[in-house]
């Protein structure tokens, strides 16, 4: 699917100039005319990356930007026809990611948009990883592999593991892991709960039977640890 790109711009030429541009470079295009009907379209469908010009005769792109980012992570490319280095630098301060001074090259647009999508896949590919040592947790795949060897986990097993993983060095009740992974499989008595976390450590530990990573805190739940040199 094509990634899909958002021109908040009241310049009706320079919209349509770059929704051919990005269109014949693989992109989905899809304009607005004023900061509020920019806003309108990312709540009804957010597209992948915006970009934004200063000047709009509704608002200012600054305040659009601002809203944004109050709500979202998506990429946003600043446009300015004044080509000011203090509305760069705001722009920059208040959460763009890049920032790009008319007249510009469409070229020069398009690669520094692949580049930002590039960067924010990226951070979501981060975002979707946990690491802890040799044990790496794939949250988007739902995969757990150590050292690179996946493990066997049911589906109920693996959202466990990412409750205690995403709580590391915190102490988890059996009532607390039920209510971080309801909607999974909810289970009739928190006693299973016993039951599913040996077979992750099956999985997941090295010596099951003294386990260094999922541990047992009786009378209290249980605590994923970090070792020493994961911080």
């Amino acid at each position: 699917m094509a990634d899909e790109i958002l021109v908040i711009d009241d310049d009706t030429r320079l919209s349509a100039m770059l929704s051919d541009y990005l269109g014949s470079a693989g992109y989905a295009v899809r304009t607005a005319a004023t900061g509020a009907s920019g806003l309108q379209e990312i709540a009804r469908r957010p597209p992948d990356a915006v970009v934004l010009d200063v000047m709009l005769p509704d608002t200012d792109g600054f305040d659009v930007c601002r809203k944004i980012r109050a709500r979202s992570n998506l990429p946003i490319l600043m446009l300015t026809a004044r080509g000011e280095e203090t509305d760069r630098i705001v722009g920059l301060e208040i959460g763009a990611d890049d920032y790009l001074g008319k007249p510009f090259s469409p070229r020069e647009l398009a690669a520094r948009l692949k580049a930002l999508l590039r960067r924010a896949r990226s951070s979501v590919q981060q975002m979707e990883l946990l690491r802890f040592g040799g044990l790496e947790i794939d949250r988007d795949r739902r995969i757990a592999t150590v050292d690179g060897q996946e493990a066997v986990l049911t589906g109920y097993q693996f959202s466990l593991l990412v409750a205690l993983a995403e709580n590391a060095g915190r102490v988890l009740s059996r009532d607390r892991l039920m209510e971080l992974v309801k909607g999974e499989e909810l289970e009739a008595f928190d006693r299973s709960i016993d039951v599913h976390i040996s077979r992750i450590r099956a999985a997941i530990e090295k010596d099951p039977k003294n386990p260094r990573r999922i541990l047992t805190l009786r009378g209290s739940g249980y605590l994923f640890a970090r070792t020493q040199d994961e911080g």
